[in-house]
């Protein structure tokens, strides 16, 4: 079963890891952060021995993404970032699991205080889920 793991975030300056530059993480000990990242580091060790992490990818500051949208039946295309959200998409990893138990384990696992995560379940193109 494979799932997307979103990272939400707003770094300033926008940077990765984006823990490291968001001020509710950045306010924590350093001792902590560092065992947390170690925690962290170990269990994608686990997960890409398990053969469960399929990919992974930071995500570049939205303020040079562009918008390509729909209006009028004319294609309309601005800068981003693409919502007036405080956070923004900073990256994803893409595992491919045996349950959804396993995923919500996972997921659980992931971000630091001043991030949203969000699972999602993948789906085939013709919309099956995967």
């Amino acid at each position: 079963m494979k799932y997307v793991i979103l990272i939400h975030s707003s770094p300033r300056p926008w940077g990765h890891p984006t823990g490291d530059f968001v001020p509710e993480n950045q306010g924590r000990s350093a001792e902590q952060r560092e065992q947390e990242n170690v925690e962290f580091d170990a269990m994608l060790r686990e997960m890409h021995q398990r053969g469960e992490l399929v990919s992974a990818e930071a995500l570049g500051d939205p303020a040079g993404s562009r918008l390509y949208r729909w209006s009028d039946g004319e294609r309309v295309v601005t800068d981003g970032p693409y919502t007036e959200a405080k956070e923004q998409l900073a990256g994803f990893f893409l595992i491919d699991v045996e349950s959804p138990e396993r995923a919500h384990e996972i997921a659980g696992r992931f971000g630091v205080p001043g991030e949203t995560i969000e699972l999602r379940p993948a789906m085939w193109p013709g919309g099956e889920d995967a």
